[in-house]
Order: C-alpha cells, then structure tokens, then sequence
C-alpha cells in the first residue's frame, strides 16, 4: 500500500513541561518528519493554559520546515484574547488550526464569552478571512455531552458551515463507526474531507482512562484481551500494533481521506504502523 499525494498524514503532540521533555518531542518530531506528514498538530490546554508552551512547540516546528497546525480553544476565552492569539501566529506564518471549544480548567466556572466552536470558527473567519485552513473535532461514537446523534451531527454541521475546511475525528478502534458517521454527515450535506483519529495502543491502563474521560468505546474483544495480558507489555504493545494496524489499513481501502495519529509524544508505534502499511 501507498500513500497518496492527496491524503492528508498528519501527527499531534502535546506542549512539553519541562526541557527535558522539550527535548524528547524534538527528536521524536525529527523521526516522524521523515515520513513528510502534511502537518503536525500541537494541543491547547484546558482555558488555554499551555498557550506559550503551545506557542513555542508550534514555532519548533515551523523553524525545522515543517508545517504546525496549533490547537485554538475558545471556552475560557473572550474575543480580545482569541483575536490577540491570532495576530500572534498570523506574525510567525502559521496558516493551520484546529479550532475546539475546549475545556474549563477545574476550578473555574467561567466558560468566556463563547460557548461552541461554531461561534469560535465563525469568529476566526469574522476576523482574518481566509487566512487559515480550519479543522474541527468530530465524534464518530458521539460526543459523551450530546444528548442525541442527531444532535452531535447537527452541532458538527455548523461547524463546517460556519467555515471549517476539514475534520479530525476522537480515536475509534470499530471502522463501522466511523463509515456511518462520514455517511451520517454527508446526508446533511458535508462534503469536508473527515480524517480518522487514530490512537496507538501503548497501555491498556492510559488508553482505558483516555478512554473513559472523552467518551471512545474499545470494544469488549479488545478490552478483554488487553487485560488478559496483565502488565505483559510486550504482548500489549504487539497486540496493539495488529489491531490498530489492521484498523487503518481497512480505512484507508475504504477510502478514507487520510489519518491523524495521536502520538502522545512517542514515535516508535506510529512509525511501526506506518511502515506496516507500506505509506510513502
């Protein structure tokens, strides 16, 4: 299997805290820029809370050749600090977001003076037009706060209506989720390229709790193999690389657009499955 010019590749990483970590997500960028992803995502912490860390990842990568695509939230937020936020990467070139609504920081009850990320998309282009190419999240199992699918499909719509170019979806390990949702969307007109999230399995105990906060099922087979494996984490990790393996292969031959790896800082299981896969 090949990678086609036209799909979308891409990795996320989260702000590093310390230079030691700073350090590690350098070399790991610098083994996965090797596969010429078309950008590499950094995420925003809750309130906007990693905002410079955020900032100095994204600068990074840009300064290496490669393209950064910074995560933008707008809970928290007001419109003076999102537009100052914007000037900010339109200064250092940056033409890629992923614009989320995001989380408030524990403690904090003020969610800012938007309250979705249709309003934080529609406002990104209010202010700055076609300045940047603008992903959003989407939810093939549904968002765990929906209150409907019907409902989760209607608020993914107006986030493409509001100007959004592409998705990327929460991790999923059942393909058929994914294929009804593409479905789903595009019998109420979407027609943006919706790329898979894909999560590499490193720990069953990390990808249970991952799991259980954003709402991502793991199918009893799997959940009931991995614990079988206790704390085996070579059989965890090679059982792992089959499944989540085999899982993109079946999206990808199914026409799926592309796929964005979330990478937890770590390049050696997304390499893996990469060359699994045979992707130039």
């Amino acid at each position: 299997m090949t990678g086609g010019e036209d799909r979308i590749f891409s990795f996320e990483f989260f702000p590093p805290a310390t230079p030691e970590g700073a350090a590690k997500l350098k070399a790991t960028r610098e083994q996965l820029a090797q596969l010429r992803p078309k950008f590499f995502s950094v995420t925003y912490g809750a309130g906007g809370s990693t905002r410079d860390r955020t900032l100095s990842a994204v600068l990074e990568i840009q300064s290496s050749g490669q393209r950064a695509a910074p995560h933008i939230s707008c809970i928290g937020s007001t419109r003076v600090s999102i537009r100052d936020t914007l000037a900010t990467y339109r200064q250092h070139r940056i033409g890629h977001l992923v614009a989320l609504r995001g989380d408030l920081p524990s403690g904090t009850a003020d969610a800012g003076e938007f309250r979705f990320a249709n309003e934080l998309v529609e406002f990104i282009r209010e202010t700055t037009g076609d300045a940047f190419h603008i992903d959003v999240a989407c939810y093939p199992e549904y968002h765990p706060q929906a209150k409907s699918p019907a409902e989760d499909l209607a608020s993914f719509k107006r986030k493409i209506d509001a100007g959004a170019d592409s998705a990327i979806t929460q991790y999923f390990f059942s393909p058929e989720s994914y294929y009804h949702f593409v479905e789903s969307a595009a019998a109420l007109g979407v027609d943006v390229p919706i790329v898979p999230g894909i999560m590499p399995i490193a720990s069953f105990s990390k990808l249970a709790r991952f799991s259980d906060a954003c709402g991502a099922e793991i199918p009893r087979w799997i959940r009931r193999k991995l614990e079988s494996f206790g704390d085996d984490a070579a059989s965890i990790r090679s059982f792992g690389l089959d499944v989540v393996t085999d899982l993109c292969a079946n999206l990808l031959e199914h026409g799926a657009p592309g796929l964005h790896f979330y990478t937890l800082n770590q390049a050696g299981l997304t390499t893996t499955i990469w060359q699994r896969l045979g992707l130039s």
